[in-house]
């Protein structure tokens, strides 16, 4: 199975595990499984923690790309493609990461992991928590 990240999820896996859903962590922790992360999730955890809204974020984000290489995370480029779809959503969700990370999974044809509501109802989108 293909796994991606929401940014709340790639946070809590790095840093509180136990945070995790009772199916998530499973998963993450599953060697068969490929775990993807975006760079929409560092763009997000970098501005949340430079607006003081994720301030337990420093840590992660001062060496983001080496946890990711440990947990044995890949990253999963944004395309042009991505970026159409993300934009085009006839979906009244307004955040442009949320947007941007169910347009990802939607063309790659990944799961993803969430515990957002809103993202949850999205058709289409396939995800797990």
């Amino acid at each position: 199975m293909r796994l991606l990240l929401d940014t709340h999820t790639l946070f809590w896996a790095l840093t509180r595990p136990a945070r995790l859903g009772e199916q998530a962590r499973p998963l993450l922790e599953d060697p068969a499984n490929i775990v993807l992360a975006s760079p929409v999730n560092a763009l997000e955890m970098a501005l949340k923690h430079r607006l003081g809204k994720m301030d337990q974020a420093g840590p992660v984000l001062d060496a983001y790309e080496s946890h990711l290489t440990e947990m044995g995370i890949e990253e999963l480029p944004i395309t042009t493609a991505h970026a159409l779809l993300a934009g085009s959503m006839r979906w009244d969700h307004r955040d442009p990461f949320d947007r941007l990370l169910a347009a990802q999974a939607m063309i790659d044809h990944v799961t993803l992991v969430t515990d957002d509501s809103q993202l949850k109802t999205l058709p289409g989108l396939a995800t797990v928590w």
